[in-house]
This record gives C-alpha cells, sequence and structure tokens, in this order.
C-alpha cells in the first residue's frame, strides 16, 4: 500500500512499494518541484497564455506550484495532466503542500484534487485543469503546447515511459521553441530527446541531484 513519507524539507511525498520508488527527492519534495518544473520550466516559458502538458500528474504538487505562481502574474495556464494512476484520495488529501504555497493552497490543492477527468476546468485565476486518465505509451495525445512537465518515474523504474516512441509523441504535440524540462539527465534520455527534435541542456540540479535537463524543440 502506498504510504506518506516525509522528506527533508517538510512536504511530503509517496513511496510506492511496488516499484520501490518514491514520486519526490527525499532532499525535499517541494524544493525539488519549484527547481526544476517552476524555475527551470514555467518561469523560463516565456509564452503567453502558456498550455502546459504534464507526463504524470502524480501527486498534485507540480499542478498546484503552477497554480500558485500563475495566480501571482498575468499569463493565463491551460495545464493538461495525463497520470495512469491516480493516487487515493484518502493520501491526496493528507498531503501537506498547502503549508508550503501559501494563503489561499488548501482551496486550491482541493479543486485541483477534485476536478472531474477528462474536461478543463477553471481553479483559480489564470489556471484551468484537464486531468487525463491515460497510458502516454499506448495513448495517442492531441493539442499544441508550449512548455512540457515530464515527470514520470525514473527511466530505470519505467524504462518504456522514456522510450524515443514516447518522445516522438511529446514532440508531435510541441511546437517550435516549445520546453521540456524534466529530473532525468542520463544519458539515453538525452540521445532520445535528440533524436526527437529538441535541443537538449544539462542544468544544475536541486539538492541530492547533480543535473537536470531543460529542451528546446528545434
Amino acid at each position: 500500500m502506498n504510504k506518506l513519507v516525509i522528506t527533508e524539507d517538510g512536504s511530503h511525498t509517496i513511496f510506492v512499494p511496488e516499484l520501490n520508488e518514491h514520486y519526490h527527492s527525499l532532499y525535499g519534495a517541494i524544493q525539488e518541484s519549484k527547481h526544476i518544473f517552476i524555475n527551470c520550466g514555467f518561469d523560463y516559458c516565456k509564452a503567453d497564455p502558456v498550455n502546459i502538458l504534464e507526463v504524470g500528474f502524480g501527486t498534485g504538487l507540480n499542478a498546484l506550484l503552477t497554480a500558485a505562481r500563475s495566480e501571482n502574474g498575468s499569463r493565463e495556464v491551460f495545464y493538461t495532466s495525463i497520470e495512469k494512476y491516480p493516487i487515493e484520495n484518502n493520501l491526496a488529501e493528507k498531503l501537506n503542500y498547502p503549508n508550503f504555497t501559501g494563503d489561499d493552497s488548501a482551496g486550491i490543492f482541493s479543486l485541483i484534487n477534485s476536478a472531474p477527468w477528462g474536461e478543463m476546468q477553471n481553479i483559480c485565476r489564470n489556471f484551468s485543469i484537464k486531468k487525463l486518465s491515460g497510458d502516454l505509451v499506448t495513448d495517442n495525445i492531441t493539442g499544441n503546447y508550449d512548455l512540457i512537465y515530464f515527470d514520470a518515474f525514473g527511466p530505470d523504474k519505467q524504462p518504456e515511459m522514456w522510450s524515443a516512441a514516447v518522445f516522438e509523441k511529446i514532440s508531435a504535440v510541441a511546437s517550435e521553441g516549445s520546453i521540456l524540462v524534466t529530473y532525468s539527465s542520463k544519458g539515453q534520455v538525452k540521445r532520445n530527446l535528440k533524436a526527437c527534435g529538441f535541443e537538449v541542456t544539462l542544468l544544475p540540479g536541486p539538492p541530492g541531484k547533480r543535473h537536470i535537463l531543460r529542451a528546446i524543440k528545434i
């Protein structure tokens, strides 16, 4: 059974026994997600409005951080997230992320988690989300995205998610100049992204991780 774990910055992650894997870095879930997806992704992307595709909704942390950041800005955000294995409602309700993300965050996080699957739902100022139940390995995706958060479980746990075939699907819905950010900097991941039309850059990682990747569609 999945269980809550406190990471070093005080924020929760979830441990999945079947994969022997945590959803986030034990050095800090909040600081990891902020560094990779917000600082190196959302803040770097200049599209306005911005259409985001997230691979792996997971605990909803990346969506919450993006919603919180968008509330303080002027850009309209349309956020699409695909997830094969949604976490249990009782676990989602216990996650302590709103303690770290501002006064309105508890309500925003509740709305994100309770949003119906399969339709775009406005959550708060400047932020709407559509959660998709699906498997990127077998399902096709549609749309046109400016920013991709690639947050699947690691290549050693879910190698099929990091294949050239999956990145080809993403490339097909990414316009020229679109940005992809991910925590994995493995050589095969870099090669697969390059083969699918992305220019790849290594960036400094969050605590506990030397490098992350940012890729630009060319």
